[in-house]
């Protein structure tokens, strides 16, 4: 079976609140790289002809878009984030520049919405193609790779249904 694999580089910030601790808890950030890895849901032989499982162009088009035009320089936050109430009184013309995830924005809630995101774009486009891993590099050292049910890990509490993450538009919360 074959695999297609796509990187791109996205530039962020965010803060941890949870951990309590002192250097994840100041907004701080990170160049980072996303690859998704996609497969055939029916696998077929090559044709001779094309010899290709779809054209590379296609299968990445709508994915690097997103990630280039919503998700880089994005400040990421968790929905509880004192600093949203900021944004929404100070500086609501920016909302559209806050990714907001289910608790922390950590690499891991970031790989798992980006695994239901990548997908909803797949299904939308209505692509013989499914999202089987999702890797960050949040460091040369720090990497985060999802390979499950982005549903079995990621909260839904206080987010409509379906989720930003969950829908096949150009979303990165739900403000």
């Amino acid at each position: 079976m074959f695999t297609l694999a796509f990187t791109r580089r996205f530039s962020m910030s965010h803060r941890l609140l949870a951990l309590q601790s002192g250097k994840c808890g100041i907004p701080h950030g990170h160049n980072e790289y996303v690859t998704v890895r996609l497969v055939a849901r029916n696998p077929q032989p090559l044709d001779g002809e094309a010899n290709m499982v779809t054209p590379f162009h296609a299968a990445k088009k709508r994915w690097h878009a997103w990630i280039d035009h919503r998700v880089d320089h994005t400040l990421q936050l968790a929905a509880r984030d004192p600093l949203l109430t900021y944004f929404r009184e100070q500086e609501p013309e920016q909302l559209d520049r806050v990714l907001v995830t289910p608790g922390d924005p950590s690499t891991e809630a970031l790989a798992a919405c980006f695994m239901a995101k990548v997908s909803a774009f797949l299904a939308e486009q209505g692509a013989d193609l499914t999202c089987t891993e999702v890797r960050i590099e949040e460091t040369p050292t720090n990497t985060v790779i999802f390979d499950g049910d982005p549903a079995g890990v990621l909260p839904r509490d206080g987010f409509p249904d379906p989720p930003w993450w969950h829908r096949a538009d150009d979303s990165i919360n739900d403000l």
